[in-house]
């Protein structure tokens, strides 16, 4: 089990280079912004149309199939398996209603009987002829309302759009070029003597320390298989105490590989950010950028256009 190629969470494409590498990773930060935020109060319509959206920026940036294929897939599979249970899962609104008018329509007097009685106007609206239905499917025990189907639409589109398109953004952005994206936007931030360098120099540490975890996770994975453990004699007990030597294990190594890379940093006088100055990457928009630029103007009047849902 290779968890480098199986999961690639958080990991940076470098080969090969597509056109959602060369955009400025400050444009990227405002795309993925704008993903974010953009679901708030939106339609079902919307909340679709930013799955899509996302899927076919993965198949025009011709990602390789094996980076996102089985991730999409698993993804993809947890989203659906969301919107069924959402769907046929009770909406809490099944109340019984009591109706206002007795059962029995012949103990009405003739006059209340005719004030009740709808007029022409009435009975040629066409508010009247047009049918609604509350259940959309009933078969068996398995119902499905509106109110239901539109959570479920809301859980898993959610669930795709964040988890997804924060990951494209980490697949086909540097490290150091979101740290230097960061500092670039919070730099009206030095005004309030916010440590501004520290900050994006240890969301840069985080980031590069993803792949370690990984790989610490996956040798201590082999390890286990390799000494063909017998779980069923171990039981629930034995099994509990084995992973939680793995778990100290894991800690343990997560935390010399720490040490290591501060040691090593400080080896090389990098002791504080403010007299280490270190030049990410340069930031420059070009052509391809104000494109970008122009279509989230597009982006955001669209979604300004297709109104909010509360």
């Amino acid at each position: 089990m290779d968890l480098l190629r199986s999961l690639p969470l958080g990991l940076y494409l470098e080969q090969p280079q597509t056109w959602l590498h060369k955009l400025d990773p400050r444009v990227k930060i405002a795309w993925l912004m704008s993903f974010l935020t953009s679901y708030s109060f939106a339609t079902n319509e919307w909340r679709i149309l930013l799955v899509v959206l996302l899927i076919i920026f993965t198949l025009f940036a011709k990602i390789p199939r094996r980076v996102w294929q089985q991730q999409l897939g698993w993804l993809l599979t947890l989203t659906v398996l969301v919107l069924f249970i959402a769907a046929v899962s009770p909406d809490g609104l099944g109340v019984s209603y009591q109706s206002r008018l007795p059962a029995n329509e012949q103990i009405l007097t003739p006059n209340s009987a005719q004030a009740e009685r709808p007029t022409n106007s009435t009975q040629h609206s066409p508010l009247s002829t047009k049918k609604y239905s509350y259940i959309l499917f009933h078969q068996g025990p398995v119902k499905i309302t509106r109110h239901s189907l539109d959570l479920a639409v809301r859980l898993s589109t959610i669930l795709f759009t964040v988890i997804y398109s924060t990951n494209l953004y980490l697949l086909t952005t540097a490290p150091e070029e979101i740290t230097a994206a960061i500092e670039s936007i919070m730099q009206p931030l030095r005004r309030l003597k916010i440590p501004v360098t520290e900050i994006t120099l240890t969301l840069t540490l985080s980031l590069r320390f993803i792949p370690l975890v990984l790989e610490e996770v996956q040798n201590l994975i082999r390890s286990v298989m390799t000494r063909a453990i017998n779980w069923k004699k171990l039981g629930l007990k034995g099994a509990v105490k084995v992973w939680m030597i793995v778990a100290e294990r894991l800690l343990e190594n997560l935390l010399l590989r720490a040490d290591q890379m501060a040691n090593a940093m400080m080896v090389r006088g990098f002791t504080s950010p403010n007299e280490h100055k270190v030049q990410w990457h340069e930031l420059r928009l070009k052509r391809w950028d104000w494109l970008a630029i122009a279509t989230l103007t597009l982006f955001w009047g669209v979604r300004v256009i297709s109104g909010n849902k509360f």
